[in-house]
């Protein structure tokens, strides 16, 4: 009897710690409409010629919106966008990045860097960059990936904020925020892909800018 009450109330525990997801789920044809077509002086121009994660079934399952865009500036070098939506980063699905998608279209990549990006409206991003050398073009690369109210940088970080938020009762959504460009070395594009990360949040509207960094 003593066993099997210290297992119910153990169960009970269990029920009562038991993660439910704290974001409302966003649709893909609303994700769509939440990210801006004008950001800063850069101009929606179509949504080809982007790197896009290969297609599997896990993928699927991954994400509830996928959003890919390209835009025109008349000064600045011209962005390639992708915004990946997940309502749910449960520690079995997470967001894939880009350090994956890339080798699998065959480009080679340099190392890595952490960087600290103005995100437009008063704060910072924890953002990763770097180069990808393809066959025909070399692009620059900045992206950020939220998870919950957190800016994870490596896989490790991910799922280490994933298990946070489950220890705090919550099934975090997760984001990633995927920039590029075309150009021959990253400190020819850095400003420009920092600029369009800083105006991106702040052209977004408050419920679009919530999906972009969370509360941060």
């Amino acid at each position: 009897m003593l066993i099997g009450t210290a297992l119910l109330g153990v169960g009970g525990a269990a029920i009562a710690r038991q993660p439910e997801p704290i974001a409302v789920p966003v649709r893909k044809e609303a994700l769509d409409k939440l990210i801006p077509l004008q950001i800063g002086n850069w101009t929606y121009r179509d949504a080809s010629g982007i790197v896009l994660p290969p297609p599997d079934a896990l993928s699927d399952a991954l994400y509830s919106g996928l959003v890919t865009r390209s835009y025109v500036s008349p000064d600045r070098l011209p962005m390639m966008l992708l915004v990946a939506y997940s309502n749910v980063q449960d520690g079995m699905l997470q967001v894939h990045r880009p350090e994956v998608c890339y080798p699998a279209g065959g480009y080679h990549l340099s190392p890595t860097q952490v960087e600290q990006v103005p995100n437009g409206v008063g704060g910072g991003i924890s953002a990763n960059i770097f180069s990808a050398d393809g066959i025909s073009r070399t692009e620059q690369v900045l992206y950020w990936t939220r998870i919950g109210n957190s800016f994870p940088t490596s896989w490790l970080d991910q799922r280490m904020a994933v298990v946070r938020a489950n220890l705090d009762g919550m099934i975090p959504d997760g984001i990633l925020v995927r920039l590029s460009t075309l150009a021959p070395d990253m400190p020819a594009a850095q400003a420009d892909l920092a600029a369009f990360a800083a105006q991106l949040v702040e052209s977004a509207s408050p419920a679009a800018r919530q999906l972009l960094i969370g509360r941060a």
